[in-house]
């Protein structure tokens, strides 16, 4: 990364002052953020993700009507290879209402909040995104009335061996596993379709250590961590750990939301909006069990999402509620993150991504 541009895309919600991606390039010796520009054709690109040639960045618009008919969408930019610069390619429904999180592979997938769907979108080769090709729902509720009403899918990826894809749903209390077939865009329910969490948990974001062997997921409601063992041959997880989020005795208002591993595999993140601090733990490589280090404050309020960048030196947290995003510098040693004088003022940023051009 020494002769290359580190960019970093922060998705917003636009409902406020926000006007959509602000996107900055990163100073790699103290990560300070310098302001490239911001997109302005999307509504609420609260969740982006880019492909693996860094050629086009895809982001959900969450929201709950798309072109006047219910439901969100999601939208494809063509990446500057010079400075960064995000140029509107398409749109598309996701046939589902607030979309919330994004990912690639050669298709696009789709996690549709409200409605508690999974939507698949093929890329062409312009980088332009297809009419969804499949639409799955996901059924059932959970103890929790208020949040657990019926099912909301809050995230979904494909395995890393690319074998099945997982649908993390908050609403039900589960890990839904699908097979998919890329070939027709389609999904089918596997051999182990469902992983189940405990009730009331609320599951909402999930990370794959980079072994492949490894399942971290983090639950909104409960404000824990699961930790799985992953077999690629039958798509299955066998429970480890359970983990809290949270500092011993604490009993305040806290909703569990990003989780993140650190590029050399040692140590995870997860983020608390209510207390307002990042967990941070210690990976037992062989085990795949977690240890606490510590717990430490955003420095913001409701911090929604963070991102470590690729040299694994920096973190960045968005903080929703207080519209800011506070660099932190990592030590190696320990994972132990130090806040240097870098704030900058972002209107309600939820998603930090990162471009190496």
């Amino acid at each position: 990364m020494q002769n290359n541009k580190c960019i970093v895309y922060i998705g917003t919600y636009t409902s406020g002052k926000s006007q959509g991606i602000y996107f900055f390039e990163m100073e790699p010796r103290t990560g300070e953020l310098e302001f490239i520009g911001t997109t302005k054709k999307v509504e609420n690109p609260s969740y982006q993700t880019i492909d693996n040639k860094v050629e086009y960045l895809y982001t959900v618009m969450e929201t709950e009507r798309f072109n006047g008919e219910k439901g969100g969408a999601v939208a494809a930019f063509a990446i500057d290879k010079k400075i960064g610069l995000l140029e509107f390619i398409n749109s598309q429904p996701t046939k589902g209402r607030a979309p919330c999180h994004i990912s690639i592979n050669e298709s696009i997938f789709a996690a549709n909040y409200s409605e508690g769907t999974i939507s698949v979108f093929p890329i062409c080769r312009d980088g332009s995104i297809s009419a969804a090709s499949c639409v799955l729902e996901h059924k059932g509720s959970g103890p929790n009335k208020e949040r657990q009403e019926k099912a909301h899918a809050h995230y979904v990826s494909l395995t890393p061996d690319e074998k099945f894809l997982c649908a993390v749903d908050l609403g039900i209390d589960k890990i839904m596993v699908y097979s998919f077939d890329s070939e027709t865009g389609k999904l089918y329910p596997s051999k182990h379709p469902e992983v189940i969490i405990r009730p009331g948990s609320g599951p909402r974001h999930m990370v794959f250590h980079h072994s492949g062997k490894f399942v971290y997921l983090i639950n909104e409601l409960s404000s824990d961590i699961v930790a799985f063992e992953y077999s690629s041959g039958e798509g299955t997880f066998t429970e480890l750990q359970y983990i809290s989020a949270l500092p011993s005795g604490y009993d305040g208002i806290s909703y569990c939301s990003a989780i993140h591993i650190s590029p050399d595999g040692q140590f995870l993140y997860g983020s608390n909006r209510g207390h307002d601090s990042l967990a941070i733990f210690k990976i037992d490589n062989s085990t795949g069990k977690l240890e606490l280090i510590s717990i430490i404050p955003t420095g913001g309020n409701f911090p929604r999402d963070f991102g470590i960048d690729p040299s694994g030196k920096f973190l960045f947290v968005a903080n929703q509620n207080s519209d800011t995003i506070v660099t932190f510098r990592i030590l190696p040693e320990n994972g132990i993150i130090e806040p240097t004088d870098s704030i900058i003022n972002v209107p309600a940023p939820v998603c930090v991504k990162f471009a190496v051009l």
